[in-house]
């Protein structure tokens, strides 16, 4: 069973930075898409990025573009978030997904974590 177990959420000012990790165990992960995704208060879970664990290849939400890094650590099974220059729009809960299938995209994920929570001050 694939488990997903995010960290290093918190409390940021403005333009400031925050890296997101998600620790992932359970299975080889070689042929797997990673994404990330959010969701604010009284709003639908959105699409963030996207990485594919064995090429690298990345996708970004347009507004996050420049602004977050997605990578991976093949070595510790992690996948990271790297924030900069936030936004108090990007106040949400983030969650890590993986795709089975490596498909980089923004849909279909069969895996999820608990989530943890980024809040951004103005």
């Amino acid at each position: 069973q694939v488990q997903l177990v995010e960290s290093g959420g918190g409390l940021v000012q403005a333009g400031g930075s925050l890296r997101l990790s998600c620790a992932a165990s359970g299975r080889t992960f070689s042929s797997y898409a990673m994404g990330w995704f959010r969701q604010a208060p009284g709003k639908e879970r959105e699409f963030v990025a996207a990485i594919s664990w064995s090429a690298g290849n990345t996708y970004y939400k347009d507004s996050v573009k420049g602004r977050f890094t997605i990578f991976r650590d093949a070595a510790e099974n992690t996948v990271s978030l790297q924030m900069n220059n936030v936004r108090p729009e990007d106040t949400a809960v983030y969650y890590c997904a993986a795709e089975i299938f490596g498909n980089c995209g923004p849909d279909d994920y069969d895996y999820w974590g608990q989530g943890t929570q980024v809040t951004v001050s103005s």
